[in-house]
């Protein structure tokens, strides 16, 4: 058994203006960003990040993100984030974060992902893949998240097409995730994004775009104003991601 403090990578971030929004909160990509850095970073020093895997023809691939926030974080200039991986079962694993001011929770998030070859774009089996003391079989303890299913789009209320651009592009050459909910959210209108934090965020990432293929966001707000969000290849017609937003 792994002590926990083992595992645990732990930063302190000092948020740039670049990476507020104009009232003083952080950006929803910024704090993407900083999940996706801090986790690689992680996978590094334990034994399964980037330097380890890539020489396989692997890569990990995120597919779903939680996140509750006990507070949005407005006005904030120092945060410290947290991340430890959960484990992994034949074709998926998981990480969690958790984001503080000080002594103050302010949010904590629950992450899935595979493990996939990229001469053929097929799962792997992650424990024929990875062999790490570090990393070991899943077990679910109160700390992980639930879930929560994406309500159906049943209606449009806002739309707005995107060309993903090189800038968009990652290390293995498709969108950043963190791209995503700058798409997501970008329709809204500035007024309800203004009068409005975010509370939780569910997104499900479905299929991989490219540089210079168009992205269709649909967004429709519902009676108790969540919203819902669904990216799709505008030539392909297939979802790309998911979103379900609940604000306060």
């Amino acid at each position: 058994m792994l002590v926990q403090q083992e595992v645990i990578s732990e930063e302190n971030i000092n948020i740039r203006y670049s990476e507020m929004d104009f009232d003083k909160s952080l950006k929803p990509f910024s704090l993407l960003n900083f999940f996706q850095d801090i986790a690689s970073d992680n996978a590094e020093r334990l034994g399964f990040g980037y330097s380890v895997i890539t020489p396989k023809n692997l890569m990990w691939v995120l597919l779903k993100y939680r996140i509750e926030f006990e507070e949005y974080p407005v006005n904030v200039d120092n945060l410290k984030l947290q991340t430890n991986p959960r484990g992994y079962n034949k074709i998926f694993a998981f990480r969690n974060f958790k984001l503080w001011n000080g002594n103050k929770l302010l949010a904590r998030a629950s992450s899935t992902w595979s493990l996939v070859d990229f001469t053929n774009m097929s799962i792997a089996n992650i424990a024929d893949s990875i062999d790490s003391p570090y990393f070991g079989k899943y077990e679910k303890n109160e700390e992980d998240l639930q879930y929560e299913k994406i309500p159906a789009l049943e209606k449009v209320d806002y739309e707005k097409e995107f060309e993903v651009r090189y800038n968009d592009i990652d290390v293995n050459r498709h969108a950043n995730n963190g791209n995503y909910i700058v798409w997501a959210l970008e329709p809204l209108p500035f007024e309800f994004k203004s009068q409005h934090k975010l509370k939780i965020i569910d997104m499900v990432f479905k299929k991989e775009i490219k540089f210079g293929e168009i992205l269709t966001v649909k967004v429709q707000i519902l009676e108790d104003k969540s919203t819902v969000h669904v990216l799709s290849n505008s030539q392909t017609g297939d979802d790309v991601c998911l979103v379900h937003c609940v604000w306060s």
